[in-house]
């Protein structure tokens, strides 16, 4: 079995908190100043209190809400995940970039 990076592996609790719509699991894998890009790098949203806020109400509103990796990338401190995302009955792919530092994902840059 292969050894899992500290990197992925904040990533990856990261997910398995999305996966369970467990907001402050979800949350405490993000640092303060946690920055959401659309690619190339369209500002999306900035800070803790304004992603929580975000997710809390996705989270609240898809039951059916699930990601699915279809293949991960680990190079350095980034994780690049193409994932296959359930929700509201329907199936979507995106490509989810994510920077870490200290242990906590500080950017994320999603492309769709």
């Amino acid at each position: 079995m292969p050894v899992i990076s500290a990197t992925e592996q904040i990533v990856q609790q990261q997910l398995d908190a999305y996966n369970n719509r467990d907001i402050d699991g979800f949350m405490a894998t993000y640092s303060d100043d946690i920055a959401l890009y659309n690619f190339p790098d369209q500002l999306m949203g900035e800070g803790q209190e304004s992603m929580r806020k975000q997710y809390a109400g996705f989270f609240d509103s898809t039951p059916d809400l699930h990601c699915e990796i279809q293949k991960r990338i680990v190079i350095g401190n980034r994780v690049i995940d193409h994932e296959l995302v359930t929700a509201n009955g329907q199936q979507f792919t995106a490509v989810a970039i994510y920077e870490v530092e200290n242990g906590k994902i500080v950017k994320v840059t999603f492309l769709r």
